[in-house]
C-alpha cells in the first residue's frame, strides 16, 4: 500500500495506514501475485454527538479515503467498484458516507450522490520562518502541552467539537510530533488544542479545535515556532483571520478540497471551533 501513496506523491506513512487496519476498513484490489494495485478505506464514527445527521436514517457517519490506482491500471472501473463496495458496507451499517474531495475528485463523487458541505485549502509552510513571523497575536489563554491527565478531557471536548468521538483516531497521533500536541486553557478550562504527525512529505499540523481565531493562532504560532522543515496544515475556508497569520508565516496554498456528504449537505461538526482538519483521509 505505501507503493501506491509513493505513486501518487502523498503524504501518509505506514502508522496512518494501521489506523486503518486497526479501527477501519480496508478495500483492495490486487493481481494473482498479491501485488496490491487499488485501495479504498473506510473509518467509522458510529456516535455522533452533534444534531446534523437527523433526518439521514443512519446512527452515525464514516469516513471514506485513501481511494488509490496504480497507474497502468487506471480507467478500468477499480476506483469504482471498491468505492461502491465501501458505501454498500456502509449502508448496511446505517452510516452516511463522507469524505474530503479533491477538484477532480469531486465531479466524481456528485455523480455517485454525494452533496458539498464546506471547503479548505491544504497549505504548506516549505521552511521554518523567522521566530517573529510566527507571533500570534495575543489570546487571554495559556499553551501548554499536553498531559496524560487532559486526554479524556480533551476527547469529549473534541467530540462535541467534531460531531462523534474518535479517541482511536486522535490516539494514532499521539507521540508522532510532540511539538504539535498542544492545548489551550482559560481558567483551567480547556479552550482548544491541535495535535500533528510526521508525514512522507510534510509534518501535518491538526485537527486545530478552538473557541475562536485568536486561540487558534496561539496555539499555531506556538507549534510553528518549533518545527523546522515543511509543515501542511488543512485549514477551513472560512477561518480568513487564522489564513492571513500563516501567509504571514510563509504558507502557500497547495491545493482546496470540499468536504462532501453522501445525499445531504448539512455539516455535522462544529463549524465555528473548526479551524483545521486531522486531514482528508481521517475528517
Amino acid at each position: 500500500m505505501g507503493a501506491l501513496v509513493t505513486e501518487a506523491n502523498w503524504n501518509q506513512l505506514a502508522a496512518d495506514w494501521r489506523i486503518f487496519v486497526e479501527h477501519g476498513r480496508l478495500f483492495l484490489a490486487q493481481t494473482p501475485t498479491g501485488r496490491i494495485v487499488a485501495s479504498t478505506a473506510t473509518l467509522p464514527y458510529p456516535h455522533a454527538t452533534l444534531p446534523g445527521l437527523q433526518g439521514t436514517g443512519g446512527s452515525g457517519f464514516a469516513w471514506i479515503s485513501m481511494v488509490l490506482v496504480a497507474g497502468e491500471y487506471r480507467r478500468r472501473g477499480l476506483a469504482t467498484a471498491l468505492l461502491r463496495q465501501a458505501m454498500d458496507e456502509l449502508a448496511t451499517a446505517r452510516l452516511l458516507p463522507a469524505l474530503d474531495a479533491t477538484p477532480e475528485g469531486r465531479a466524481v463523487y456528485r455523480r455517485l450522490g454525494f452533496e458539498d458541505s464546506w471547503g479548505f485549502h491544504r497549505l504548506i509552510r516549505r521552511e521554518r520562518q523567522h521566530s517573529s513571523a510566527t507571533a500570534a497575536p495575543h489570546a487571554p489563554c495559556t499553551i501548554r502541552p499536553i498531559g496524560d491527565a487532559d486526554w479524556e478531557t480533551l476527547l469529549a471536548y473534541d467530540a462535541s467539537a467534531f460531531g462523534a468521538e474518535r479517541g482511536a483516531v486522535l490516539a494514532g497521533l499521539r507521540g508522532r510530533l510532540p511539538a504539535a500536541e498542544l492545548m489551550a486553557e482559560r481558567e483551567s478550562a480547556m479552550v482548544g488544542f491541535m495535535l500533528g504527525r510526521e508525514g512522507r512529505l510534510a509534518q501535518h499540523v491538526g485537527p486545530v479545535i478552538a473557541e475562536n481565531e485568536a486561540v487558534a493562532c496561539a496555539l499555531l504560532g506556538r507549534a510553528l515556532g518549533a518545527l523546522d522543515g515543511p509543515v501542511f496544515v488543512d485549514l477551513a475556508d472560512a477561518k480568513t483571520r487564522v489564513r492571513h497569520f500563516l501567509d504571514a508565516c510563509g504558507f502557500d496554498a497547495v491545493r482546496p478540497f470540499t468536504r462532501m456528504l453522501y445525499g445531504t449537505s448539512s455539516r455535522f461538526d462544529d463549524a465555528a471551533r473548526t479551524f483545521a482538519v486531522v486531514g482528508p483521509e481521517f475528517g
